[in-house]
């Protein structure tokens, strides 16, 4: 199964992301998912991780087979944030970890 992002449609300050879903041998499927954009700055995520994070809420659906209206939540963005955090740590933990390496120029 693919995602193709189709872009986006918005009313004050929801925005309704457009999907398509494919898949080989099948007919494409329109998908929409909406998002509020105050929660994206009241957790200051930027605008632009929009399409992204709302297919990963899109597929995540689809694999738990849910039909329907989708929605980007508050939950989804705090779950987001704190992936991004344990990263983040991991990421300067491994840092932490590994050997000095010598230029050469040590004597």
């Amino acid at each position: 199964m693919e995602l193709r992002y189709m872009g986006f449609e918005q009313s004050r300050n929801t925005r309704c992301y457009r999907f398509e879903r494919v898949m080989k041998g099948e007919p494409s499927v329109r998908l929409t998912i909406t998002a509020d954009l105050a929660l994206f700055l009241d957790h200051r995520i930027h605008i632009q991780e929009g399409p992204s994070l709302c297919a990963d809420k899109l597929a995540a659906d689809l694999a738990d087979n849910r039909t329907g209206d989708h929605e980007l939540t508050k939950d989804d963005l705090v779950a987001h944030l704190e992936a991004r955090a344990t990263a983040a740590a991991l990421k300067s933990e491994s840092r932490g970890r590994r050997p000095h390496r010598s230029t050469g120029t040590d004597v």
